[in-house]
């Protein structure tokens, strides 16, 4: 891309006698006095022959122009409920973090025909359930930790809900589209059980953990979650008991 700049310009100097002038033009290269018709400027007689242009300095234009690099269509129309997967320990942090928010993963390949054209509409259930949270995972970038989750069909979704961990798991395409918008529906309504974000199954977890995907002291952690659910289970079941 290339930007053209052009000055153009003219001064004029009225003489006393003959109201005659000197003319002024300028380029982008040089500034120089041309000479009119008349010789006699403020009373005095010019000699033609003695005459030289005056040259300034060239006037350096500079054009920047920032080209932005033009965004894939896995990056364009993101909402602020959507979030890029870059590792599998941010995935599985994400999952435990969210509380008990309904969480939607998006397991895609940029070259996926059927994951480039569900992305608009995946885009726009983002937007109208903005306390959902969606992960969107590169199968491309993250092929190890999509084995190790069992994801060798695109495009595939998972749902998560709170202490229930994965409550749906399918494959859909434009066509099929229904089958996502029921689970959207169905899960995003319900109310999930007590207790803090289960996450990932346990054998998910030490399936990640084995390949080096994710750190070791988070399968303790995962037991300690387990532990912490088996007594709310209790509590809420004792409580129950005591009401009958």
């Amino acid at each position: 891309m290339s930007c053209c700049l052009k000055a153009d310009f003219s001064i004029t100097i009225p003489n006393n006698r003959d109201r005659e002038s000197f003319r002024v033009c300028s380029s982008i290269g040089s500034l120089q006095f041309k000479e009119s018709y008349s010789k006699e400027f403020l009373g005095k007689t010019l000699d033609g022959s003695d005459y030289k242009p005056l040259i300034l300095d060239p006037v350096n234009a500079q054009s920047s122009v920032c080209i932005s690099r033009s965004l894939k269509w896995w990056e364009n129309s993101l909402e602020a409920n959507m979030i890029e997967i870059h590792s599998a320990q941010q995935f599985v942090d994400s999952l435990l973090n969210a509380g008990d928010k309904l969480v939607v993963v998006d397991f895609y390949s940029p070259g996926c025909g059927g994951c480039k054209t569900l992305h608009p509409k995946i885009c726009q259930f983002a937007e109208l359930n903005p306390n959902a949270l969606f992960l969107k995972v590169n199968y491309e970038q993250h092929k190890a930790m999509c084995y190790a989750l069992h994801v060798h069909v695109l495009p595939f979704f998972r749902f998560y809900k709170g202490a229930e961990g994965k409550v749906s798991s399918f494959s859909c395409t434009n066509a099929t589209i229904k089958k996502f918008k029921g689970a959207l529906v169905k899960h995003g309504t319900e109310r999930c059980s007590l207790g803090p974000a289960k996450g990932l199954d346990e054998s998910e977890i030490l399936a990640l953990s084995s390949i080096g995907q994710i750190k070791t002291d988070l399968v303790s952690s995962f037991d300690k979650v387990e532990e912490e659910l088996v007594r709310n289970i209790g509590f809420k079941e004792g409580n129950a008991m005591a009401m009958a």
